[in-house]
């Protein structure tokens, strides 16, 4: 844990008793501070209670008394209208911060030898995948790294500031809506795509809050930047042309002259002036796809800036295991093969997934988002049949009729069971069943962690029906 000391003797109010919610209270009562930790949700308080946390209803204290609120990033600060409790602290003159500024605020209060480094990651699509990689390279290069944020422990649950230690961060873009004083050495964006819009405000204010970011970097920090959409490219020459921190691009889709490039899935560095091939992605099967090689480009390219060699990071690379319901390989039944993408809940992570493979049979569906799936009308081919599922069944089929044969599925197992059937009698010689939704997960389960458990339950289930089938 790292105690947070700034409100010691002080009342604070802490709304949201999720993961981030309850570190920050517990990072607060060990540095001092008298906290009123409140959530909406009964289910919440009774587990926020369970785990040790003293609750108490802020909806009746006296707000003079707080010195700030911290807000869970998940809940609306500004759109699509503040939530009614960013509101009272507003009205009350009462600051809001969130436990990623908490953190912040923490290491500036060291001296400056004293700090730790920190390494930002945000974008759209492919954070959670780079922030465990750049971990994972660090950890095998024997660096003291630690990874969290929007992944794994909430920043304030990760061990004690070490000025040796490295924080490696997901940073989402609630979490950087609330960030003023954050200082990232590195600062990795990967891409951007519309998506999180109505907390936004629209699509400027989701860039507004991906570009905070870099809002405290000097010129001995520096900034690695994914420059295989426009949106990102136009950040890029942005941020060389107003400084102060070194620019660094990384792309999946160019040849770069000074950079780090993933080429036909080989990986180059061009840092130096000249062109050095480091090594084949291709072979490193947790990293399926051209977007995850971007991702392994912007890997390499934080941790060459942390001084980490690049032989060290390719055979770190090498071994990389992957993470669950990110294009996970769950295993094979005869020669179908089962990947599990639940976290693609968005029309541009559908369509890394489904680059990455040349035919599949595709499960998508769920909690539609605004922009569907008619951008992904290119990769159609790639599709051998559609089955959908949730409440995006008829705008999916829509988009599909004509160029996809489809089934209306409903349910995930109905869907998993169907594309089976279909896949092995098909012929082909290793057919694919790939769940990726394009869609959120709330219309039928909790998250998309659990949708991506129930699909490997129902392979599970299918994979020992197979094996008594050929017992028999």
């Amino acid at each position: 844990m790292i105690p947070i000391t700034e409100y010691a003797g002080r009342d604070v109010a802490v709304f949201g008793l999720g993961r981030t919610g309850l570190s920050a209270a517990r990072a607060l009562t060990a540095g001092g501070a008298t906290v009123h930790a409140w959530d909406d949700k009964e289910e919440t308080r009774a587990k926020a209670e369970a785990a040790g946390i003293t609750l108490s209803d802020i909806n009746k204290r006296d707000w003079q008394s707080f010195a700030a609120l911290v807000l869970s990033p998940g809940v609306p600060y500004r759109f699509p209208q503040p939530h009614r409790i960013a509101r009272m602290a507003e009205m009350s003159g009462i600051p809001i911060v969130g436990d990623m500024e908490l953190f912040a605020r923490a290491v500036n209060d060291l001296p400056e030898r004293g700090r730790p480094k920190v390494v930002g990651i945000t974008g759209t699509n492919g954070k959670s995948t780079t922030t465990a990689l750049i971990g994972h390279i660090l950890g095998e290069a024997g660096r003291d790294a630690r990874v969290g944020g929007n992944i794994g422990k909430g920043v304030l649950d990760m061990q004690p500031l070490h000025a040796n230690a490295i924080y490696v961060l997901e940073l989402s873009s609630y979490q950087l809506d609330l960030v003023n004083s954050l200082h990232c050495n590195v600062g990795v964006f990967l891409n951007l795509s519309p998506d999180h819009l109505d907390r936004h405000g629209g699509l400027d204010g989701y860039i507004a809050a991906k570009r905070r970011l870099f809002l405290n970097q000097t010129a001995s920090d520096f900034a690695v930047v994914g420059v295989d959409d426009l949106q990102s490219q136009s950040l890029s020459m942005s941020l060389n042309s107003e400084g102060p921190a070194r620019v660094i691009e990384v792309s999946s889709d160019f040849a770069l002259g000074r950079g780090i490039s993933a080429i036909d899935g080989h990986l180059y560095d061009s840092l130096a002036g000249r062109t050095m091939k480091i090594g084949n992605l291709l072979d490193v099967t947790s990293l399926p796809g051209r977007h995850n090689h971007q991702n392994a480009a912007a890997a390499f390219a934080a941790c060459r800036i942390l001084g980490v060699q690049a032989n060290v990071i390719m055979d770190a690379i090498a071994s990389f295991p992957g993470l669950p319901h990110r294009l996970e390989t769950v295993g094979t039944i005869g020669d179908v093969r089962f990947i599990n993408d639940s976290k693609a809940t968005n029309a541009q992570a559908a369509q890394q997934a489904l680059k990455a493979f040349p035919r599949v049979y595709w499960i998508a569906g769920g909690e539609p988002k605004f922009d569907g799936i008619d951008d992904l009308a290119p990769l159609f081919p790639n599709v051998a049949k559609a089955y959908l599922i949730g409440e995006a069944q008829d705008k999916f089929e829509a988009s599909l009729k004509g160029k996809v044969p489809t089934a209306r599925c409903g349910a995930l197992d109905v869907a998993v069971r169907q594309a089976y059937a279909d896949a092995s009698a098909s012929g082909e010689p290793s057919p694919i069943i790939l769940l990726s939704p394009a869609c959120a997960s709330f219309d039928q389960f909790k998250d998309f962690e659990a949708r991506g458990d129930a699909f490997k339950a129902l392979f599970k289930e299918l994979s020992g029906k197979e094996t008594l089938m050929e017992q028999a």
